[in-house]
């Protein structure tokens, strides 16, 4: 099997987090990441005006109308769909779930800051309200495990 099909279109994602507050955690995650937290709110407007979405399943989020569960953040240079206020390149979207998170993540952002300024990049994500997990050392490299404002752990290489 080879890894990609000859002229096959590679294959769009974004990668989605459980959250218990999606916009707090948007909020997190694009300040940690220099993203943009995605303005739907011309898409969110439609929606209501039509009645294909009930005020309920809608919050004001940053001065805006905003779906109460659903948050993506973008990269700033990247593409995106002005209409929908929806990023068409790198994307992390925060979805509110019922249930608290449990365990361990089985995937995880690994933040790579650049040559020297790991230390510096951990203190700032502590004032932005990750905390430090542990600090791994290893011939192969060192790297901080950190921990988001709802428990997501992350890592600073």
């Amino acid at each position: 099997m080879t890894a990609t099909t000859p002229g096959a279109t590679p294959v769009h994602f974004k990668l989605v987090v459980d959250a218990d507050d999606p916009h707090a955690q948007a909020d997190f995650c694009a300040a940690a990441l220099h993203y943009e937290v995605e303005d739907n709110s011309a898409l969110v407007a439609r929606l209501l005006e039509t009645g294909a979405l009930a005020r309920t399943d809608t919050v004001e989020s940053h001065g805006r109308p905003a779906f109460r569960d659903l948050v993506a953040v973008r990269h700033p240079d990247d593409p995106w769909d002005e209409q929908r206020g929806t990023g068409l390149g790198r994307r992390v979207l925060f979805q509110r779930v019922p249930e608290p998170k449990t365990g361990k993540n089985r995937l995880h952002l690994d933040l790579h800051p650049g040559e020297g300024r790991r230390a510096q990049e951990v203190v700032r994500l502590e004032g932005l309200g990750a905390k430090v997990l542990r600090q791994i050392s290893e011939p192969s490299g060192g790297w901080v495990v950190m921990a988001d404002p709802e428990g997501n752990e992350f890592c600073v290489c």
